[in-house]
């Protein structure tokens, strides 16, 4: 009885420490096991925890602890004024975002080491802000046309700039509403004004438009009913015509008639002067052979015969110069190594008499010659100089060298 009792109280502590150590994960959040060193490949670093999402798992007493991280959604309302656009006009947007936290690897462990102790409030504060300031950023880089015209691709720009901040917090954006967009200053109350002025302007536009078709179906209508009678006018005065073509052919046929035989008796009279013209043309004929034709044939045989004559005297004054030059080369050859000297003392004979003819008359005063190799030569040259260039004589005013004595 006893034993029975240490079992069921032994069975009572063991479920007692069984269901403090067996925790289950609930859909919506992550158990972290901290205590414990893992690999994570994504990673590619050791962490100490382990993570149990979506199942359950048993703690190791003494050595781990569990957290939880909810994975609900955190819906944050967004309102930022005073954000400048591009081109300098302040704006104030409004919206609503859906975040939470990152459930799914890597971004999960961004999570745990920022996010993991913190409160849902703060969580919400962090995201808020720094989604404005993507909001911000965003919004200086779209002019307000843009953001007004275009939410989808400016809530598209605002994911894209937020997610990355995000992700690095370990948060998820899974929905993004902008539900106003205004200004302090009327300037999209302006372009909301301009777009209306542009719709009723298509309004006028698209009424003129129906009034100036209503006006060219009527112009084609009254063009049809003219091109009508036009028709039928033509049809009466081309019938007119044909009647008018019947009477001309009518008329050219007689005026053929007439013509043809005007024309016939024109041609019997040029045939009977054609005969004429031929004999006439025969009698000039006879004429210009005695008067042009025959002085001329006598004219050019009389040249003929002056142009041999005149070739035999070129050809035989050709063969007494070929002659001539035969015997000159004769004689050259009989002359040897010396006929080239010869021929041209020949020929300087006649040249030096031209020359010497061309030289006048010069009487020679005093000629003194002297020995090349004389010593007294530059004195004799340095005497004429002097005499030439001022006309002294200095051999007259220098004494006279005696003579020798006769020899003995």
């Amino acid at each position: 009885m006893e034993l029975i009792v240490i079992l069921i109280i032994a069975g009572i502590i063991i479920t007692s420490a069984i269901r403090n150590l067996y925790y289950i994960c609930q859909p919506n959040e992550v158990l972290i096991f901290a205590g414990t060193t893992r690999w994570v490949p994504s990673l590619h670093r050791r962490v100490g925890y382990r993570l149990v999402k979506g199942g359950s798992s048993l703690r190791m007493p003494l050595f781990e602890r569990v957290l939880r991280l909810d994975l609900t959604n955190l819906i944050i309302e967004l309102k930022v004024s005073g954000a400048y656009s591009k081109g300098g006009i302040p704006l104030r947007v409004e919206g609503v975002a859906n975040i939470k936290i990152a459930g799914e690897e890597p971004v999960i462990h961004n999570a745990i080491e920022r996010l993991l102790g913190k409160n849902r409030e703060e969580i919400k504060r962090l995201a808020k802000e720094t989604l404005e300031g993507n909001l911000r950023g965003v919004l200086a880089s779209l002019t307000p046309q843009q953001v007004n015209e275009d939410k989808l691709a400016f809530v598209r720009s605002l994911q894209d700039e937020a997610e990355e901040d995000l992700g690095k917090l370990g948060l998820v954006l899974d929905t993004l509403q902008i539900q106003n967009i205004s200004d302090d200053v009327g300037y999209l109350d302006s372009l909301g004004r301009k777009q209306r002025a542009e719709l009723l302007r298509d309004a006028r536009i698209a009424e003129a438009q129906a009034q100036s078709q209503s006006a060219i179906q009527a112009a084609e209508n009254a063009r049809l009913t003219v091109f009508a009678q036009l028709d039928s006018e033509m049809q009466i005065v081309q019938a007119e015509a044909q009647r008018r073509i019947r009477d001309a052919v009518t008329r050219r046929e007689a005026l053929i008639a007439e013509i043809q035989a005007e024309v016939g008796a024109k041609l019997a009279r040029t045939q009977a002067d054609l005969a004429v013209q031929r004999e006439r043309i025969a009698q000039v004929r006879q004429q210009l052979q005695a008067d042009v034709v025959a002085p001329a044939e006598a004219s050019c045989a009389e040249a003929i015969e002056e142009a041999k004559a005149a070739a035999a005297q070129i050809i035989e004054e050709g063969k007494a110069l070929v002659e001539g030059m035969q015997q000159l080369a004769a004689s050259w050859m009989q002359g040897g190594a010396y006929a080239r000297q010869i021929f041209l003392l020949q020929k300087l004979e006649p040249l030096l008499r031209a020359l010497a003819a061309t030289v006048p008359e010069v009487q020679v005063q005093q000629v003194t010659v002297l020995d090349s190799q004389s010593p007294a030569m530059g004195t004799v040259t340095f005497l004429e100089q002097v005499r030439a260039a001022t006309g002294i004589d200095l051999k007259q005013i220098l004494p006279q060298k005696p003579a020798d004595p006769p020899a003995q």
